[in-house]
């Protein structure tokens, strides 16, 4: 799974846009770390097609609050919305860091065009 598959080669070439890209990468978890940990938890929108549609909760329900809540190390929050997230969570991980990884090779690994 490559990181910038949806990237045109254009895009891929400008080292501009794949800066601030991994600029973005980057920045996301700190600003996750800035949030606190329950800024998702007092929504009245419902945001699951699950529940507004079939009144039903499927085992994605709460997956957002419980990162938030994993994320800013509470893990009995995370657990309480939803106990799937000690599996999601590392996965979540690894895919950014990944992603993170493949980008910065793209932008600083490979040699200036001549």
């Amino acid at each position: 799974m490559e990181a910038a598959h949806f990237l045109t080669q254009e895009m891929r070439n400008n080292q501009f846009f794949l800066r601030f890209l991994l600029f973005l990468m980057i920045v996301g978890p700190i600003i996750g770390w800035i949030l606190p940990a329950d800024f998702f938890d007092n929504s009245s929108m419902i945001m699951c097609p699950s529940r507004a549609f079939f009144n039903f909760e499927c085992l994605g329900c709460g997956m957002t609050r419980a990162v938030m809540h994993f994320h800013n190390l509470d893990f009995g929050g995370a657990t309480f919305y939803n106990q799937f997230v000690w599996g999601v969570y590392p996965f979540l991980v690894f895919l950014w860091g990944k992603w993170t990884w493949q980008l910065y090779k793209n932008t600083f690994g490979r040699p200036a065009i001549q």
